[in-house]
């Protein structure tokens, strides 16, 4: 029993999503914490690296490479196949960059690793994600299984996949939060604008991974309604 709708409205809706949420962390890690680096004396730099890579690289890459097969419904499916591996793969190690500068961060500043459920998660989530990949690329690009194996294994490839995209967005949500918890105990203004610019960041990841969802959970185009024609009197 499908959705009745085309996924093609939600994929424009999470396309301005995305850039909102991109827009919106980059201005907060740039304007408002002081820019990124890799390598600096404020570590704070370093820390900022995080958010912009786990929003960007791997959550919004993640979520095209979801969405490949509903926006580029009528190219070749070996093409959006290879898209998909392609942008997954790119999601998967600029997020594993971007865990690594959090760790980077706690271990420069004196600050212990793994304490919270955010990075429990954060660490599960990437390993699943790291496992979903290694388990689609074997058995549908190569070797590649037989196509009955493929076509049994599809489903649950799927279903996983949207498992393990959830569970990071939860991650993305928690880490905002515990971020901006950090930040209000030493003396951020609760209601001032950066806690603001958090917050609807956080809602617009929200909104924007639920349009994904939507998107890869509809049909491309809808199937023509059925006609049934008058029966004869005759």
């Amino acid at each position: 029993m499908g959705l009745g709708v085309r996924a093609g409205p939600f994929t424009y809706v999470a396309h301005a999503l995305a850039v909102a949420a991109a827009a919106m962390v980059l201005v907060w890690c740039i304007h408002f914490r002081g820019g990124v680096a890799f390598e600096a004396t404020n570590k704070n730099l370093i820390f900022n690296v995080h958010p912009v890579l786990m929003l960007i690289g791997y959550i919004i890459l993640g979520s095209e490479a979801i969405m490949v097969y509903k926006v580029l419904p009528t190219w070749k499916h070996d093409t959006t196949k290879l898209i998909h591996l392609i942008l997954h793969a790119i999601a998967l190690v600029l997020g594993a960059v971007g865990i690594y500068c959090a760790f980077k961060f706690h271990n420069e500043s004196g600050i212990a690793n793994l304490y919270s459920l955010h990075s429990w998660l954060g660490i599960g989530t990437i390993c699943l994600y790291g496992i979903q990949w290694i388990f689609g690329f074997v058995t549908f690009f190569f070797p590649r299984a037989s196509p009955n194996v493929r076509k049994g294994v599809l489903p649950w490839h799927i279903l996983f996949g949207i498992f393990v995209y959830i569970l990071a967005l939860a991650t993305a949500e928690l880490g905002f939060l515990e971020k901006l918890t950090f930040l209000q105990s030493s003396g951020l203004d609760k209601y001032g604008a950066e806690a603001f610019l958090v917050n609807f960041t956080a809602l617009v990841v929200v909104l924007f991974g639920a349009s994904v969802v939507v998107a890869a959970v509809s049909p491309a185009r809808l199937e023509e309604p059925h006609v049934y024609a008058p029966i004869p009197e005759n």
